[in-house]
């Protein structure tokens, strides 16, 4: 199964994506950021790939660059936050102790975790790269799912599933998301 994780909102609001390769964490996030700027809300997405091609482009995959990178995201989700804008960090967060960090690093409430749990095949047949391939013939170690774990969250906010087998669309997933921050006063008018 798959994981998701990071994203703040309005004043300080945070949720965090943390998913495996081609669980559909990118889609997602800018699907609900979209959806937010239609309400007006202004927001960022941070992608842990465009992240890697700059601000992380010094990382590797072994398990501390994989703390590391989630650190540095933290901290500057933590800076979007403070400036009052909505940040969705759409990252690979396979240890659970990241996301801890990360939650830590924002006051209480204002860190959301999003667990995209999307079965490991579907995220495989997904795979237009053949990472998933090259992992199982062992040319990549550490790949997050097959030779390296990935701990699911044991208490996040908001859980993605199939229904009866089915992935929903993008704009479904996103729904969910938005509906629970309007339940939760996060799109409120401050």
């Amino acid at each position: 199964m798959l994981d998701c994780y990071h994203r703040y909102l309005m004043n300080f609001h945070t949720h965090l994506y943390c998913f495996v390769n081609f669980s559909g964490k990118s889609t997602l996030a800018f699907a609900l950021n979209r959806q937010l700027y239609s309400r007006g809300k202004l927001s960022y997405v941070l992608d842990g790939d465009n992240l890697r091609h700059g601000l992380n482009k010094d990382l590797g995959f072994s398990a501390e660059d994989r703390t590391e990178n989630i650190r540095r995201v933290g901290e500057v989700a933590k800076l979007f936050a403070d400036a009052g804008m909505i940040c969705i960090a759409s990252l690979i967060s396979p240890y659970r102790k990241d996301r801890d960090a990360c939650r830590a690093m924002l006051p209480d409430s204002n860190f959301i975790e999003v667990f995209m749990n999307t079965p490991l095949s579907l995220c495989e047949s997904r795979d237009a790269k053949g990472l998933y391939k090259l992992a199982r013939a062992g040319k990549i170690k550490g790949f997050t799912g097959i030779d390296d774990p990935y701990e699911p969250p044991l208490q996040c906010e908001i859980e993605l599933q199939l229904i009866d087998g089915i992935c929903r669309t993008p704009t479904a997933m996103s729904e969910q998301v938005v509906s629970y921050l309007e339940e939760k006063g996060y799109l409120e008018d401050q």
